[in-house]
């Protein structure tokens, strides 16, 4: 979880167009604040059976490969921490929720913790809640919590989302230590997530620190604003729709680590909580750098995989379509597909 302290402030240009971008700078944070104080913790498991669907077709495009779900407890409260990546375009936790619903059911609870400016859009913010995401909060994280519930966290938020392509397979939390103290204060176990292949689908071309300070966005907790190479658009702000590649993803579920032997008052020491920051840091790089090895070109590995075939007959179940052989309606000897959202129990863990 990103720490909000010790933010540098510097000198707004004056004239017609700062003040207009000052504007909207002050519009946006009012819908921030609207979106991120209200009522949290707001899951629907219907609402997502309902979105499902979408899901799954996001999972399709990237092969998503799940490894290592046994690490991950069942009917206890744990905090998944992952890597963040992909850009503006990133669907960590959609592709996390997908592989949740097949193999522990939409009713089984599991929350995130996510960025404060989703929650002030109009569309996405509600959605975002009932999916399961929370506002980035340690008060938001123990209700989550509390519910014995898997909390899924990236702590290197913005910046790690955004590092640039000659850094896609680094696991950067640029230093945030908030997940460590949660962890640590709430006593549940840690359940490393590596996530391999995802940065491969955008190119970040810059973080674009320096002028998230200048046009005023930093003091709504936004502290980058990046340029991407953009398909098929060329270099553009983040923020403008791009294709994403279809890369072949692998998310990494290792064995939880343990800091219950820390006590409430050492959550607050910095040697403690850069030792805990160090150790999983290092347990997660160590298996991306495995992940790199085995598939260093996840791009081309997943467009190796696609054929139209399957594509067509993947869309086809999506569709929910059937074919029956009653009245008058051709007949087939395709075999019957499973149903789109499968029962928990068909999977081991």
């Amino acid at each position: 979880m990103p720490s909000r302290t010790g933010r540098r402030t510097s000198k707004r240009p004056s004239g017609a167009a700062p003040d207009l971008l000052a504007s909207f700078v002050a519009r946006l944070g009012t819908l921030v604040r609207s979106g991120t104080h209200r009522r949290p913790v707001q899951r629907d498991a219907a609402f997502i059976k309902q979105m499902y669907p979408l899901m799954k077709l996001s999972n399709l495009y990237h092969g998503v490969e799940f490894r290592g779900w046994r690490n991950v407890p069942r009917e206890r409260a744990c905090l998944i921490v992952g890597n963040h990546s992909g850009g503006a375009g990133t669907n960590d936790f959609g592709f996390l929720l997908c592989g949740w619903v097949e193999r522990r059911g939409a009713e089984a609870p599991l929350y995130c913790l996510a960025y404060d400016l989703l929650f002030g859009t109009p569309i996405i913010g509600p959605a975002l809640t009932r999916v399961g995401g929370v506002p980035a909060s340690h008060a938001n994280a123990r209700k989550a919590l509390a519910k014995e519930a898997a909390l899924a966290v990236f702590p290197g938020g913005d910046h790690e989302v955004f590092r640039p392509w000659g850094e896609r397979d680094h696991i950067d939390f640029g230093g945030h230590t908030g997940f460590v103290r949660l962890a640590i204060s709430a006593g549940v176990p840690v359940v490393p997530m590596t996530i391999h292949g995802a940065h491969q689908s955008t190119f970040v071309l810059t973080r674009g620190r320096r002028l998230a300070r200048s046009t005023g966005i930093d003091r709504l907790h936004i502290n980058v604003f990046p340029f991407i190479w953009s398909i098929p658009f060329g270099p553009v702000p983040a923020f403008v729709p791009s294709v994403q590649l279809p890369s072949k993803i692998t998310i990494h579920f290792g064995r939880p680590l343990d800091w219950s032997g820390f006590t409430a008052r050492q959550a607050r020491d910095p040697e403690v909580l850069r030792r805990c920051y160090d150790e999983i840091t290092a347990r997660m790089q160590a298996t991306l750098d495995g992940l790199a090895l085995e598939r260093p070109h996840p791009v081309l590995d997943r467009l190796r995989e696609l054929t139209l075939a399957d594509a067509w007959h993947e869309l086809e179940a999506l569709s929910g379509r059937r074919a029956t052989s009653s009245g008058g309606s051709r007949s087939t000897t395709r075999p019957r597909r499973q149903p789109l959202l499968p029962s928990p129990r068909r999977h081991r863990t």
